[in-house]
C-alpha cells in the first residue's frame, strides 16, 4: 500500500512539473512566434535541458560522483531550478496583465477608427462622359490610415479580424519578454546576495538567570553555510572574516556546514581554523552532515579547532552551553539525547542550547533550557518557499518564546541547491545576552 501511495505521489508531482514547464514554454516561446520554427525548438531544448542539468546535479551530489563533475553540473543545474520557479511565477503574474494590455490596444484601435474623416480627393482629369461616377463635391471617403473603405462607403468600422492575431502576438511578446526579464533579474540579484556573503544581524536576548557579570556577552551564531560544489573555500573565508569582525565572546556553528565528504570539501572548510573567540567555537550537526559522513566531519571540525558538542554540555563562567545532535542522526543511532546533554545540570544556572532544527524546541522546553539557537529553515530561502517552511517549523526565523524558553532561528549564511536567496537574505547573528538586573 505504501508503495502504491508513493507511486501516485510521484506521478502527481511529475504531472505538475510537466504541465508547469509546458505552460512556461507555451507562453515564452509558442505564443510569441508566428509558427513552428527554430525559436520554438530552441525553447524546448532550453526547458528540457535545464531540467536535465538539475536532475544531473542532484544525482551527482547524492551519489558521490567525482567532485569535478558535481561542480560542472551544480552551477547551471541549480540555477535553472531557481530560474524555472520564477519564470513560472512571472508568467502566472502576466496573466493578470495580458487582458489589461489587450483592452488598452483595443481602445486605441477603436479610437483610431473613430477618427476616420472625409477629405477632398485629388483632382483628376475627367474624360468626356465620365463625370457621373463622383459626387458633386468631387470628394471620396478616406480612412484614418489613408485606405479607401470597402464598397458601400461610410466611416471605417472596427478593426478587421485580420488585425486580432497581430495584436495577440504583440501582447504575448510584451508580457513574455517582461516575465523573462523579471525572472532573470530576480535570480541574478538573489544569487549576487548569496555570493556577496552574509550580513551581520544583532539581537539582544534577555535571560532571567544570567548574572550581571555576563551582561553584554556576545555569541556569534552561524548556520547553514552549505559548503559544497557551488560554495567553496572563498565563501568560507568570507564567513570567517565576517564572524571575526564582530569580535564575539563565543561562536556557535549550528549545523549544515557542508554538502559533501571531507575528502572533497576539506580544503574548502580549512578557513574555519581561523575562527577566533574568547571562549572558543562550538559545533553541532545538522541534517546535511548525515548525508555527508557526520562522524568524519565531527573529527574534521575538531581538527580545525572547533569543539563539537555531541549530546554534551560545557560549563562556561556564567552559563551552561549544551549541544544535541540533529534528529536526522536517529537513522544512524546518533540522534539527540537531551538527558545526556542536560539531565544532570544545575537548573539555577542559565543554559543555552545549540540544536540545528527549530522543531527541537519542545524537548528544550521540557529540559528547562533558557535559550535555544537553531538554523535549518534558511528563512524559506526562495519566496514563496517561506510559506512552506513556515508550516514545517514552529518558528521560521528570528526570536520567539515557548513557555520559559526562548528560541532564536538564523536564516543561515549560505544556501542549499540554488545559490540564490529571494526574500530571505543570509545572515550571521550576534546574540547579545542581557541580564535582567544589569
Amino acid at each position: 500500500m505504501a508503495i502504491v501511495f508513493f507511486v501516485l505521489i510521484a506521478l502527481l508531482v511529475l504531472a505538475v512539473l510537466v504541465t508547469g514547464n509546458w505552460y512556461v514554454w507555451r507562453r515564452l516561446f509558442r505564443d510569441t512566434t508566428k509558427g513552428p520554427g527554430a525559436v520554438r525548438r530552441a525553447g524546448a531544448v532550453v526547458v528540457a535541458g535545464g531540467w536535465a542539468l538539475t536532475v544531473g546535479a542532484l544525482v551527482a551530489e547524492r551519489s558521490g560522483a567525482p567532485f569535478r563533475l558535481q561542480q560542472v553540473l551544480a552551477w547551471p543545474g541549480f540555477l535553472w531550478l531557481a530560474l524555472a520557479l520564477y519564470l513560472l511565477l512571472a508568467v502566472l503574474a502576466g496573466e493578470l496583465v495580458r487582458p489589461v494590455l489587450r483592452r488598452i490596444l483595443e481602445r486605441r484601435d477603436r479610437a483610431a477608427a473613430d477618427t476616420a474623416v472625409v477629405v477632398p480627393a485629388a483632382p483628376e482629369p475627367i474624360a468626356a462622359g465620365q463625370g457621373a461616377g463622383r459626387g458633386p463635391s468631387g470628394a471620396t471617403a478616406v480612412g484614418a490610415a489613408g485606405e479607401e473603405p470597402a464598397a458601400g462607403g461610410g466611416a471605417a468600422g472596427p478593426p478587421s479580424a485580420l488585425a486580432v492575431p497581430s495584436r495577440r502576438l504583440f501582447v504575448s511578446r510584451v508580457v513574455g519578454g517582461a516575465a523573462a526579464a523579471a525572472a532573470v533579474g530576480t535570480v541574478g540579484y538573489g544569487t549576487y546576495g548569496v555570493l556577496r556573503g552574509p550580513r551581520v544581524k544583532r539581537v539582544t536576548v534577555p535571560l532571567a538567570k544570567l548574572p550581571r557579570a555576563a551582561h553584554g556577552y556576545r555569541i556569534a551564531v552561524v548556520s547553514d553555510i552549505h559548503l559544497g560544489p557551488v560554495l567553496g573555500r572563498g565563501f568560507a573565508q568570507k564567513v570567517v572574516d565576517t564572524i571575526n569582525s564582530t569580535q564575539p565572546d563565543l561562536i556557535a556553528v549550528v549545523g549544515d556546514l557542508v554538502d559533501g565528504s571531507v575528502k572533497d570539501l576539506g580544503p574548502a572548510a580549512a578557513p574555519l581554523a581561523q575562527l577566533r573567540a574568547r571562549h572558543g567555537s562550538f559545533f553541532v550537526t545538522g541534517n546535511h552532515e548525515y548525508f555527508s559522513g557526520a562522524e568524519q566531519w565531527v573529527d574534521e571540525v575538531r581538527r580545525l579547532g572547533i569543539n563539537p558538542l555531541e549530546n554534551a554540555r560545557t560549563e562556561l563562567p556564567h552559563f551552561d552551553l549544551a549541544g544535541v545532535n540533529d534528529v536526522a542522526g536517529e537513522s544512524e543511532g546518533q540522534g539527540p539525547d537531551y538527558a545526556k546533554a542536560l539531565g544532570d545540570r544545575d537548573r539555577a544556572r542559565a543554559c543555552v542550547l545549540l540544536a540545528h532544527q527549530p522543531v527541537q524546541i519542545h524537548d528544550a522546553v521540557d529540559h528547562g533550557v533558557d535559550l535555544q539557537l537553531s538554523g535549518h529553515t534558511h528563512g524559506g530561502q526562495l519566496f514563496p518557499g517561506n510559506l512552506v517552511a513556515g508550516l514545517a517549523n514552529p518558528t521560521l526565523e528570528g526570536l520567539d518564546r515557548y513557555g520559559d524558553t526562548q528560541l532564536y532561528v538564523s536564516r543561515g549564511a549560505g544556501a542549499w541547491g540554488p545559490p540564490t536567496r529571494v526574500g530571505a537574505p543570509s545572515d550571521i547573528t550576534v546574540i547579545e545576552l542581557a541580564a535582567r538586573e544589569a
